[in-house]
């Protein structure tokens, strides 16, 4: 029987394969009574399983080079070795844990409970006798995994293969299975619920990432349809390819640069294969989560030295860290900040001059990685002008370290502002007199605009790029910037959305940057852009209070 199922697409695309389940935490565990005299038998049967699990994850650890899995996988590993300490009694600790970690207000956090049900589910597969293994696969067979979640171990494990699509009851946009299914450029669709226990082995699966839907055992027309659609997708995107190293301008000669958002280092050569003019947002706290120990110095400076090199003299843009909100901050040196409010609280710029210390350490890193690169800093959330002069004061003190030990820097390097916050659009002069550039970060900006968190599902359709309140905002900080000469740069989400180039070009946007995914659709709707004549049409945007007139002129400027 054919249907239907829907998540969350984490990465787009058409994948059409068999299914591969892999089992999960939520095997049936019976609950029954045993003898006094069986108990030792039990704790030794118990003991046995977490030898195994351990080896198995020494195994797994021992596995990995710096060519086979991105740094981070190591810490999530340690994360679950740390975690190792009879089948029910098993599975009630694991649903008290998972309790505790539900009341946990930070979203990121939150999430990292998935951790502990992991490894449980490793020790039970080995309690119970379940097979843990999948079977290999290969671009032929076109298989998509199909689990209730995917721990950094199993990806480890499945790296080598080659699965056409990942299919998950679990996770979120910051899930483990969206990091590595963004990373293999494939297919994904997560937080489908029940995917897992409605999906059979071997059973013909649709992947539609883009839409953000499952089919399952499709009937001959849906199948036929989608085949096509992905013959499509696929020729699009060798078309695209041959405009890797077109110079990004419209139809009436206006430049554009595009650049790309990256999270760690190993995000660079996607970045250079779609032709991207720069990185213009290095996020660089991924450097900073899970893991017991902050990153030292060298360490952070290396993993910027090597953007910086890496990038051959194209602008990379570091913005310091900006932890809170859906990134916890437990873990960063033994602190522990879990706010009632972690969107409203102590994040982002807040937090890097409320610990000086670790925001020195940092500024010490990205200056001396601009000695072999265009680099540039570029501070989060920022609010008022007392937190940019004070961090204009740090980053003064950072040089003065580094001169004192004689430790070579670009001393003009040039330092710039999130715009992120309504306020920081209707204070923004005074940012565009201490800055040398400013960047729009619109996943925040929509947020605080509209008062709506995109992770809560309950709220998250509000969540409206498009509301005219929105629109007034983003239009406002370009304009403001461009009159007065400052550069300015979209960075959030909205840069990537093919549908909202034309408006943010008719406002005056000519730095878009985005994840490397998106960057030669944009640069296509670029090329097919005449910015003369698609001015009146955004000034009538620009005018307009009503969300049905908005979307119609949007679609009219697309035609």
């Amino acid at each position: 029987m054919s249907f239907f199922l829907h998540g969350i697409g984490v990465s787009g695309g058409i994948a059409i394969g068999r299914a591969q389940l892999v089992s999960h935490a939520t095997l049936e565990v019976a609950h029954y009574t045993i003898a006094s005299e069986q108990v030792e038998p039990e704790i030794e049967r118990l003991t046995q399983a977490l030898n195994a699990v351990q080896r198995e994850i020494e195994s797994l650890h021992g596995a990995m080079t710096a060519d086979d899995a991105p740094a981070e996988f190591g810490a999530f590993l340690d994360v679950h070795w740390m975690i190792l300490t009879a089948e029910w009694a098993l599975t009630q600790q694991m649903g008290v844990l998972i309790e505790q970690f539900d009341l946990i207000e930070d979203a990121y956090l939150r999430e990292r409970k998935a951790d502990v049900v992991q490894v449980v589910e490793r020790l039970l597969k080995v309690l119970l006798g379940k097979p843990g293994a999948v079977r290999p696969a290969n671009a032929e067979e076109q298989t998509v995994l199909v689990a209730h979640d995917l721990s950094p171990a199993d990806i480890i494990q499945f790296k080598g293969h080659h699965f056409a699509a990942f299919l998950t009851d679990l996770g979120g946009v910051t899930s483990h299975t969206a990091i590595v299914a963004r990373s293999l450029n494939v297919p994904a669709v997560v937080a489908t619920h029940n995917a897992r226990a409605l999906i059979r082995d071997d059973e013909l699966v649709i992947v539609d990432g883009a839409r953000n839907v499952v089919i399952v055992n499709p009937d001959g027309a849906v199948l036929h349809e989608y085949q096509l659609k992905q013959g499509e997708f696929a020729l699009e995107q060798k078309k695209l390819q041959r405009l890797t190293t077109t110079r990004a301008a419209t139809l009436d000669g206006q430049h554009v640069e595009l650049l790309a958002n990256i999270e760690l280092p190993e995000d660079l050569e996607r970045a250079v294969e779609a032709g991207a003019a720069g990185v213009g947002l290095f996020r660089s706290e991924f450097l900073f989560l899970n893991r017991d120990e902050l990153p030292s110095e060298d360490e952070q400076f290396e993993a910027y030295r090597q953007v910086a090199a890496g990038m051959d003299g194209k602008p990379v843009t570091i913005r310091t860290f900006d932890l809170g909100a859906d990134k916890h901050k437990q873990g960063v040196d033994g602190l522990s900040r879990v706010a009632p409010n972690p969107a409203l609280g102590l994040r982002a710029v807040r937090f890097c001059l409320a610990e000086p210390r670790l925001f020195h350490t940092q500024l010490r890193a990205i200056l001396r990685a601009s000695h072999y690169g265009n680099v540039k800093i570029l501070i989060p959330m920022i609010v008022s002008a007392a937190e940019v002069d004070q961090t204009l004061t740090m980053i003064a003190r950072a040089k003065e370290s580094l001169r004192e030990q004689g430790v070579p820097f670009d001393a003009g390097i040039e330092v710039g502002g999130m715009i992120e916050i309504p306020a920081a659009v209707l204070a923004i002069g005074m940012f565009m007199s201490r800055l040398d550039f400013l960047s729009i970060g619109t996943n925040d900006l929509i947020q605080y605009t509209l008062a709506v968190d995109r992770g809560d599902d309950a709220v998250s359709h509000l969540y409206d790029p498009l509301h005219p309140a929105v629109v007034k905002l983003v239009a406002m900080a370009i304009s403001s910037a461009v009159k007065g000469g400052v550069p300015v740069a979209v960075c959030g989400e909205m840069a990537g959305e093919v549908q909202m180039t034309r408006l943010l070009l008719g406002m005056g946007l000519r730095n878009f940057s985005m994840h490397p995914a998106y960057l030669l659709s944009v640069k296509q709707r670029v090329l097919t852009t005449d910015v003369t004549k698609i001015t009146p049409l955004v000034e009538r945007m620009r005018r307009s209070d009503d969300p049905n007139k908005l979307a119609q002129l949007l679609a009219k400027l697309n035609d």
